[in-house]
């Protein structure tokens, strides 16, 4: 088997391209969520999207290694700008995309200590 150059992305990289493209949240949502602020998201991304995007266009292998982060377990809590329905998810699931009680689009994610 040929051994694969690799593009070295960093966990705040991954997190970053998990909150914007996959969770789909704005920069300034998933700043927020990291702890960064909107611009310094936005170089965090920037960065990320360009390694995958080398690693994608010139197969290369992406190691995904060093940076600082905790590991968060247990459940993530939400709520429903709507109808104020809160509910729990397991980390590790899906951000939901409607609150389970009255179907409103994009509920709001509870973080602790800050109020929304």
């Amino acid at each position: 088997m040929v051994k694969l150059q690799e593009n070295q992305l960093a966990i705040d990289e991954c997190e970053a391209l998990r909150l914007a493209d996959y969770e789909g949240l704005s920069h300034e949502d998933a700043g927020e969520q990291m702890g960064v602020s909107r611009a310094t998201f936005g170089r965090i991304i920037e960065n990320a999207r360009r390694i995958v995007a080398d690693a994608l266009i010139n197969g290369k292998a992406i190691r995904i290694e060093g940076g600082n982060y905790q590991f968060v377990e247990g459940q993530r809590r939400f709520a429903c700008n709507a109808c104020s329905h809160d509910w729990e998810v397991a980390c590790g699931h899906m951000r939901p995309d409607e609150c389970p009680e009255c179907g409103e689009k994009n509920p709001g994610r509870v973080v602790p200590g800050i109020i929304e």
